[in-house]
């Protein structure tokens, strides 16, 4: 069914993708939203297309450590489309327990420790946001990274045992931001400041000229190691603290290009 699905999505705009994936996906769906540039693309053309009251659960991931933009964002958002996005959050049980045996930031002494830290933080979450669902949308691009190259318009999950969509896969990020601009969408400030991918607040910087999109998020770690969980397999925790070699410098092979859009 994916398969079929994604071929007949690849011919229709934005609302027709969204109207046929409310159609053809029976059942509970969920789309999850880091309030991101394309997240906020995605929402307007959910709202737009009179899905994001009811038919599309619309939800957040609230880490506990988002930037202060990010929650302006968010209310921003519910306040432009008349929505809730319903927040799911880490179990405070997890949290503490992390803190006391690694430390606030202990994320960063280790590969396994921040993929721990993703896992009670997002990972976990996102089970129960999506339990019982039949459909996932979310607003990866192919073009993101080298680990997300290859993202369909829709592929069977089975991890979670539903179809996992992507009606954006196929944008380029100067469509995204064309798509916002044009439509006023409202959008996370930090975008102008050199930040096309925001993640939690600790584990985000400004890229360089020069470098991916996704360079800025996790940026002590080799491009390999750099998701979060959500949406790859977690990886065997078999490097240790201290051994895990770092990536500082942006690649030289890779096209300038300009992070900032205006609205």
């Amino acid at each position: 069914m994916a398969d079929s699905l994604a071929e007949r999505l690849s011919g229709l705009d934005l609302p027709g993708r969204l109207h046929l994936i409310a159609a053809e996906i029976p059942g509970r769906l969920v789309f999850t939203t880091s309030l991101g540039v394309e997240d906020q693309a995605l929402t307007h053309g959910l709202a737009m297309a009179g899905l994001a009251k009811g038919r599309v659960e619309i939800v957040t991931l609230d880490t506990g450590r988002l930037f202060p933009e990010a929650y302006d964002t968010w209310a921003e958002t519910e306040s432009a489309y008349g929505i809730r996005i319903a927040a799911y959050a880490p179990e405070r049980g997890a949290v503490e327990a992390f803190v006391r045996q690694e430390g606030i930031n202990g994320f960063r002494r280790s590969v396994a420790a921040r993929q721990a830290c993703c896992g009670f933080r997002k990972v976990e979450p996102l089970g129960r946001a999506l339990d019982g669902a039949s459909g996932w949308l979310t607003g990866l691009r192919a073009g993101q990274s080298a680990n997300r190259a290859e993202t369909p318009l829709a592929a069977f999950d089975p991890a979670r045992g539903l179809i996992k969509l992507n009606p954006l896969a196929d944008w380029s990020r100067a469509q995204v931001d064309s798509f916002v601009r044009e439509n006023f969408i409202p959008y996370n400030v930090l975008h102008d400041r050199g930040f096309p991918s925001i993640g939690c607040a600790p584990c985000t910087r400004a890229v360089k000229l020069g470098e991916p999109e996704r360079a800025g998020r996790w940026w002590w770690e080799q491009e390999e190691k750099k998701e979060c969980g959500l949406h790859v397999g977690r990886p065997a925790a078999s490097i240790q603290p201290g051994q895990e070699p770092a990536i500082f410098e942006s690649n030289p092979d890779v096209k300038t290009r300009q992070p900032e859009f205006a609205r």
